[in-house]
């Protein structure tokens, strides 16, 4: 090892189990730490071969989390079910959903090449893209479906952001009190968001941006295609603006995608994310200002969400 750093450091159980999903001769030479993950310890292994030559794998670890098991395991099956489908997602070394072998839950996947871009600049040529990507993300046809979707938010959990208009966040919250649509099932990834999808480090130009991966699989479920929209929508609100939140799902259509047809039926899948949102705003906004946004303060974000939301029902509602 050449990082002994605690961050970086790979617990001794799980590195020997590690070591024994490697090929002959290969060993473990340097270990990074990778940030912008919310729940997962996240790290980037390099591997050398007998012959000088290396490659990278991406460790993932839940430490003290409930459920790990049961996400580990979604995960896995996602990037299986992937394999083939042209969508750039890891490819599956092993896992230990059950910490079996490891100190916790543990997956090893292969490494992406490319990164997260969440800065303004581009925006407006990076947004098709992702729309493109999130379709055929929907495309893909398991022969055994995921589980269906879970949201767990509901009218009394909402959190009203201080100084928001309180009329429109009542008229949001009382639309989440109704049954969800009736809707056409498809894969989703169900965090489909700028945080969990890598560019091109170097683009040639800006109008060839480039996705080079989707990460995070972990809560692939199957459900309608308005509510991965909805949750890219509503985090393209705080992290560029509520009309960047707006924008996403006319970009969808645009590449050809589906969305419920009733207006009230897609302002109930958008609201629900928004509303979603409002419970975990510093979650959310702390990675991106640990990656650089350091404007996006609590209060900014804040007051994003209260104007998206504010904006869907003036839109929509």
């Amino acid at each position: 090892m050449t990082d002994h750093d605690e961050a970086t450091a790979v617990r001794p159980l799980t590195l020997a189990w590690v070591s024994r999903h490697l090929e002959a001769g290969e060993r473990i030479v340097k270990t990074e730490a990778l940030h912008g993950g919310i729940t997962a310890e996240m790290r980037r292994l390099t591997i050398a071969a007998q012959d000088g030559s290396t490659r990278d794998l991406v460790l993932r670890t839940f430490v003290d989390v409930e459920h790990a098991d049961d996400w580990l395991n979604r995960e896995a099956d996602a990037l299986t079910l992937l394999t083939g489908t042209g969508v750039p997602a890891p490819g599956l070394v092993a896992v230990d959903p059950a910490a079996a072998y490891c100190e916790y839950p543990s997956l090893l996947m292969t490494h992406l090449a490319g990164r997260p871009v969440l800065d303004d600049e581009g925006l407006e040529t990076r947004v098709p893209v992702l729309a493109r990507q999130l379709l055929a993300i929907h495309a893909v046809r398991p022969a055994e479906r995921p589980r269906e979707y879970v949201t767990l938010t509901t009218a009394d959990t909402v959190v009203t952001p201080k100084g928001a208009d309180a009329a429109a966040w009542a008229a949001a919250i009382d639309v989440i009190r109704a049954p969800a649509p009736r809707y056409e099932g498809r894969f989703l990834h169900r965090d489909f968001q700028p945080g969990n999808v890598l560019f091109d480090v170097l683009p040639p130009r800006p109008a060839g941006a480039r996705i080079t991966g989707v990460v995070d699989w972990a809560a692939a479920s199957w459900g309608p295609a308005d509510l991965d929209v909805a949750h890219c929508s509503t985090i393209l609100a705080l992290l560029h603006g509520p009309a960047w939140g707006l924008r996403f799902p006319e970009a969808y259509e645009e590449a050809g995608g589906v969305l419920a047809a009733a207006a009230s039926e897609r302002l109930y899948w958008r609201v629900r994310d928004g509303l979603a949102c409002s419970e975990e705003v510093q979650q959310v906004a702390q990675p991106w200002r640990e990656a650089g946004r350091t404007d996006l303060t609590m209060r900014t974000v804040e007051e994003r969400l209260d104007a998206y939301v504010t904006a869907l029902m003036d839109a929509l509602g």
